[in-house]
C-alpha cells in the first residue's frame, strides 16, 4: 500500500518589523515554482526534506539542516521538490534596507551558506516573529528587531567578504529598459507594440529575445510574477482576494487564483487567512 503524503500547508503574515516584508512558512509535498523574481531578498531555511532550485540559470540542491539559502532581488529563480516526502521551509522576505542590492552579485555566486550559527539566528528570528502566545501579526518588536540586526550582521560578513562581482547581463541595455517599463506599469501593463515604440521601434521578437537572454524568463512571465508579488502584499494588508486581483492587474479572482497557486502553492483566500502557526 502506497504511503500517504502529508498535506501541503502554507502560513504567511506581514510583521510590524521594519525591513521584513513577509514571513512565509510552508510544507510542500509536490510543488514546482515557475521561474520568477522577487523585489525583495528571500532568506530561507529548511526544516526537513530537500529542495532543488535554479538561480540565474545555475541549478543548486540542498537538504542540509545547517544551510541557509539567500536569493537576491531581481534575479530569476525557480524551485521544486526532490523526493516524495517533499520539504518544509521558512522564508523571510527582506527589503533592501536590510541588504543593499549592491550585494546581489555575491549572492548569485554563493546562494547556499553553510553556517550553523547563521541558521540558528534565522530560526530565533522566526520564533520571535511568530510566538504562539501572541495574537496574529503581533511581535515583541524590540526582540525581533534585535535578532534581525544579528542576522543582517552575519549576512553582511558572508557577502561583503567576497570579491565584488557585478551582476547583470553584458550588453543588456534594451532588456533593462523594458524591465523598467514593466516595473513602472505592473498593474496596468503594457502591450508589446507599445513597448516596442517606447524603446525606439525595436522589433517585438528581438525585444522578447533580449529580455529572456538577460533575465532568464520572457517579459509576460516576469510581469505575472510581479503582479503575484503585489497581490501577496495586498492580501496580507487585509484586502479581499477579489479586490486584490483587480488591484494587482489580474482580470478577476479566478485569474489571480490560477497564477497564485503556481507561484505560492496555495490559493489567495487561504493565503490571506493564514498566519503564525
Amino acid at each position: 500500500m502506497a504511503a500517504i503524503r502529508p498535506r501541503s500547508t502554507v502560513s504567511a503574515w506581514q510583521p510590524s518589523v521594519p525591513g521584513i516584508a513577509e514571513v512565509f512558512h510552508a510544507r510542500f509535498t509536490d510543488h514546482a515554482y515557475p521561474t520568477h523574481v522577487h523585489d525583495t531578498w528571500a532568506l530561507m531555511i529548511l526544516d526537513g526534506g530537500q529542495v532543488d532550485f535554479a538561480l540565474d540559470r545555475e541549478r543548486h540542491g540542498v537538504g542540509l539542516r545547517n544551510s541557509v539559502i539567500l536569493l537576491p532581488p531581481g534575479v530569476a529563480h525557480d524551485g521544486r521538490t526532490v523526493t516524495e516526502a517533499g520539504f518544509r521551509k521558512r522564508v523571510l522576505y527582506l527589503d533592501t534596507s536590510v541588504l543593499p542590492e549592491g550585494l546581489t552579485g555575491a549572492a548569485v555566486d554563493a546562494p547556499l551558506l553553510l553556517d550553523p550559527a547563521l541558521r540558528e539566528r534565522v530560526h530565533g528570528l522566526h520564533v520571535a516573529l511568530g510566538a504562539p502566545e501572541l495574537p496574529a501579526g503581533a511581535v515583541e518588536r524590540l526582540e525581533a528587531e534585535s535578532r534581525l540586526a544579528f542576522v543582517r550582521e552575519r549576512l553582511h560578513r558572508w557577502l561583503a567578504g567576497r570579491a565584488p562581482t557585478a551582476y547583470g547581463a553584458p550588453g543588456a541595455r534594451l532588456a533593462v529598459r523594458l524591465r523598467e517599463l514593466l516595473d513602472a506599469r505592473v498593474t496596468e501593463g503594457i502591450g508589446l507594440e507599445e513597448a516596442s515604440a517606447e524603446l525606439g521601434h525595436v522589433h517585438p521578437t528581438h525585444l522578447i529575445r533580449s529580455f529572456t537572454a538577460a533575465y532568464g524568463l520572457p517579459p509576460h512571465a516576469y510581469l505575472t510574477g510581479r503582479r503575484v508579488e503585489l497581490a501577496r502584499r495586498l492580501l496580507l494588508a487585509g484586502m479581499r482576494p477579489a479586490e486584490a486581483a483587480t488591484a494587482a492587474g489580474f482580470y478577476d479572482q479566478a485569474h489571480l487564483t490560477r497564477h497564485f497557486g503556481r507561484h505560492v502553492g496555495t490559493s489567495p483566500a487561504r493565503f490571506a487567512r493564514s498566519g503564525p502557526v
